[in-house]
Formats: structure tokens, C-alpha cells, sequence
């Protein structure tokens, strides 16, 4: 008989590094996998991501083929494309935005604040989650797109890729100055989370040239990334080239925004903290 070890060795350790990768990404990715659980068990969201965007396609779809019968060339492809990239805009700024209401709607944003989960944790959690609903929601409007009118979103080429890079870059921030709003001034800003891509809309040229703009606002766009991706897409639907130098200069639009927005979050944040906003909101 096998005599048993006075000091076994001690169990494996169940924890990790609280500042280690593995520890940060386990955190990141639970906010993920609870905004999925809560996203899986509500068919009205999952109803609300598919509604939505199919209502504008379509709508915009009947308004293309209107005008392709009065012989209006290429505003099939410019409009639906148009469309497109638009949803990602909208939804990359409202997907982070109602993310963020929905813990204070449920009363949990306190809970996630004196948790172990970093600020920083929490929002590249609520980005990833958002990126996962705005890239569900664009394929299936391109496939609809396609299907109903043979619009093939690979029409865009390459630049593809960076027009919806800058898209989402710029929807983020402008979801993060909805956020700080909130936090600011409470929930009575809440409006402003998931308006505020609206202000956007008319001065980005979405679904006309920016060249129709009064001279003040066309000065205002050339400093809105977005314009410089709807100018571009138009310029690539009519058999140019992909606009690299506008499209550069929309990028580092992009970074600085997103730079001043984290900042104004950082200080939203510390500012509720400080006059106990966290604890009164839900109330």
C-alpha cells in the first residue's frame, strides 16, 4: 500500500494575473458573451437589427428603380451604395451607444463600475459586441441588395475595406460623445446617444455630392471623415480610382476624434464619479 505525501502539492492556481492579458481579455470578452446572452434570449432585438435596415433598403431600393426608369444614370449603384456604408455609420455609433443605455436602463451600470472590469475593458468589450451586430447587419442588407437588385457590394473594389474602417473609426466616437453626454448631464441626454449620428448625415453628402453644400458647410465636411468616404465611393462607382489621399486624411481625422472622444469619456466618467451620478442613475 502506497503511503500518501505529508504536503501534496497544492492545487493549480484558479485565478489569473488581474493585470495579465489572459485576465483582461477573460473580462473583455465577458461583457461580449453577456450583451450576446441578453441579445439571444430578446427576439424584439434581434427583430429590431433586421428590421430596420431592411425598411431603408427597401425603401431606398423602390426610390432607385423610380429613377432608373426615368433613365437617371448610375443612381442605382450610388444610392444603394450609399445605404450601405450608412448603416455601418449608424450602427457602429448607436449598437456602442444602446449598449451602454441598456446597463442603465437595467440598473446594472453601478455593478459594472465597482467590478473588477476596467473602464477601458468595458468599452473595447462594447465595441467588439457592436462590430459583431454591425457586420451581421451590412451582410445581410448586401445579400438583400443583391438578391433584389443585383447589387453586388464588391462593386466598391478595395477600398471596400478602408471606407468602412473610417466608418466605424468615426461611428465609435460619436458614440462615445453620446456616452459622455449621458454621464455629464444624465439621462435626460440619452437623445443625444443615438441622435447624434443624425447631425452627421446631411453634412456628409451620403446621398449627394458635398459640391451641393453652401460654401461654410462644404468647409465644415472636409473636416468629417464620412464625407470623404461618400465622395470617394461616388468616384469609385463612376470608374475612378480609390482616393488614397482623401482617404488618409479621413484615417487621421479618424484617430484624432477618436483620441478627443476618449478623453471627454475619461473625463465624463471621473466627473460622475466624483458627484456619485453612478449610484442616482435608473433611479
Amino acid at each position: 500500500m502506497t503511503a500518501l505525501p505529508l504536503h501534496p502539492d497544492p492545487a493549480p492556481a484558479l485565478t489569473l494575473p488581474p493585470l495579465g492579458f489572459a485576465a483582461r481579455r477573460s473580462r473583455v470578452l465577458g461583457v461580449v458573451r453577456r450583451d450576446f446572452a441578453a441579445l439571444r434570449r430578446s427576439p424584439i432585438r434581434i427583430f429590431e437589427i433586421l428590421f430596420w435596415p431592411t425598411v431603408e433598403l427597401l425603401l431606398w431600393g423602390f426610390v432607385t428603380l423610380f429613377l432608373r426608369t426615368q433613365r437617371v444614370p448610375f443612381v442605382v449603384a450610388f444610392l444603394l451604395g450609399a445605404v450601405l456604408l450608412w448603416q455601418v455609420l449608424q450602427k457602429a455609433s448607436n449598437e456602442i451607444s444602446i449598449a451602454f443605455l441598456e446597463d442603465i436602463w437595467s440598473r446594472n451600470l453601478l455593478n459594472v463600475q465597482v467590478s473588477p472590469l476596467s473602464s477601458t475593458e468595458y468599452l473595447v468589450g462594447l465595441v467588439l459586441f457592436s462590430l459583431g451586430k454591425v457586420v451581421f447587419a451590412v451582410a445581410m442588407m448586401a445579400g438583400l441588395a443583391y438578391a433584389l437588385y443585383g447589387f453586388g457590394v464588391t462593386s466598391l473594389g478595395v477600398g471596400l475595406v478602408p471606407f468602412m474602417g473610417v466608418l466605424l473609426l468615426l461611428g465609435w466616437s460619436l458614440g462615445l460623445v453620446g456616452i459622455a453626454a449621458v454621464l455629464r448631464f444624465g439621462e435626460n441626454a440619452q437623445v443625444i446617444a443615438w441622435s447624434l449620428v443624425f447631425v452627421v448625415q446631411p453634412l456628409a453628402g451620403i446621398f449627394y455630392p458635398v459640391s451641393v453644400l453652401p460654401a461654410p458647410l462644404r468647409a465644415v465636411s472636409w473636416f468629417l471623415p464620412a464625407s470623404h468616404v461618400f465622395e470617394g465611393m461616388r468616384t469609385v462607382m463612376a470608374g475612378g480610382a480609390v482616393p488614397w489621399d482623401r482617404l488618409a486624411w479621413a484615417g487621421a481625422l479618424d484617430v484624432v476624434y477618436l483620441a478627443l472622444t476618449l478623453a471627454l469619456y475619461a473625463w465624463a466618467l471621473g466627473y460622475a464619479r466624483r458627484h456619485g451620478k453612478l449610484s442616482r442613475f435608473g433611479d
